[in-house]
């Protein structure tokens, strides 16, 4: 390797964060399952309590293998550190009310998964914090900043429209208004996107998804400056949603395979995405590398790929989604996505079952809407299973 010469993204996700030598020679880190660390003597302690010398305590506070998985993904993401959580809607929820107080104003955009909604909306407001929500569009969110606007939180693609953000247009704005902005980029993968390159503040993944990649593990990470993510981890502390050893050793297994795994499914998604496009009784299809959707120009100038999720809309009505969803036999039927297997979601029924039909119309959630997360089979067998499925579907 040329000296000074940056690793290819696959090599980062193989050996960023990882010491060369590891215990008793593995070659995998290990899991250091341990709740709690010993002191030697009073001089360690003191040495510790006084910030001469680091070292672990407490497993809220830290633990050797969390550390190579945190460094792992703040190699893959380009930022200065990153920090785990036991869930994505954990490291939603510790960050923004780490960075807001009572009178705060947010920004964040209509399509987004329904637990971050819900806890914009309607948690965040039992603490006077107001929120405006808009179309996940650069110039929609810039029109909504308030005097008292304190951060814009958007997700890049979005769920499951896959929008696209203009990201450096809406840095522009926000940095012009001294506002932090905030990307949920759980559906790009730092594969397909880093917002950290293009002025975003912080960077949050649900690393149940995409990162660990196979359906066994939760997580979440936060990315950006040292300085950010020191003022959450202190948060976080308090607040205890700290990630498991084990499972922060699934994570690194996990992105040993990532840049295999999300080159195949982006191009599989992208593949069955423009065969539905023919398909007679599909209606419409959402994927950001089709000519038709509207962030299609964005995303190529943006991203250099394209997410291995999108979604799809039958013709007909509830009655034949379900039709169609009942006989797939191939693709199993879940609420998640970026694993190994490939899984549909019908939104109508599975996430926004508890709203009535209105509620889910006014948010574009419809009765006929699915989202196809792709996982790592033959793209050729996810289309048979498909077609035999619409087979099924006997349309008026």
């Amino acid at each position: 390797m040329k000296k000074n010469k940056k690793p290819g993204f696959s090599t980062l996700a193989v050996h960023a964060g990882e010491a060369r030598k590891k215990y008793a020679d593995s070659v995998t880190t290990p899991i250091v399952q341990t709740s709690t660390y010993v002191f030697h003597d009073a001089k360690d302690i003191k040495d510790y309590t006084s910030g001469k010398k680091y070292r672990y305590e407490y497993l809220r506070y830290g633990n050797p293998t969390v550390d190579v998985a945190e460094k792992k993904l703040a190699a893959l993401d380009g930022a200065e550190a990153a920090l785990l959580f036991a869930s994505g809607m954990n490291a939603i929820t510790t960050t923004l009310l780490c960075f807001l107080k009572t009178g705060d104003h947010v920004v964040f955009t209509s399509d987004v998964y329904k637990k971050t909604l819900q806890f914009i909306k309607d948690d965040l407001k039992r603490f006077g914090i107001e929120s405006t929500m808009v179309a996940p569009t650069a110039d929609e969110i810039t029109a909504a900043i308030r005097p008292e606007t304190a951060l814009i939180f958007t997700e890049s693609p979005t769920n499951p429209y896959m929008f696209v953000v203009d990201l450096k247009k809406l840095v522009k704005a926000a940095k012009k208004a001294g506002i932090p902005v905030i990307i949920d980029s759980t559906f790009a993968t730092p594969y397909n996107q880093r917002p950290l390159e293009f002025g975003v503040d912080l960077v949050i993944h649900s690393a149940t998804k995409y990162l660990a990649g196979h359906n066994d593990v939760l997580g979440g990470v936060v990315l950006g400056s040292a300085e950010n993510i020191a003022k959450i981890k202190a948060f976080l502390k308090t607040l205890g949603g700290n990630i498991d050893p084990h499972a922060a050793y699934l994570i690194i297994r996990g992105l040993k395979t990532f840049a295999l795994r999300i080159r195949h499914q982006n191009d599989s998604a992208l593949k069955i995405a423009k065969w539905l496009v023919k398909h007679p009784k599909i209606d419409k299809v959402w994927h950001p590398g089709l000519p038709d959707h509207p962030s299609y120009k964005i995303a190529k100038e943006q991203m250099d790929g394209l997410s291995g999720c999108f979604a799809f809309e039958l013709k007909g009505n509830l009655r034949n989604t379900q039709t169609f969803l009942r006989n797939l036999k191939l693709i199993l039927m879940g609420p998640s996505l970026g694993g190994t297997e490939s899984l549909i979601s019908h939104p109508a029924t599975i996430t926004y079952y508890d709203m009535t039909r209105k509620q889910r119309y006014a948010l574009g959630v419809r009765d006929t809407l699915c989202r196809l997360a792709v996982g790592v089979e033959d793209a050729d067998d996810i289309i048979a299973d498909l077609e035999q499925a619409l087979a099924t579907v006997k349309l008026k």
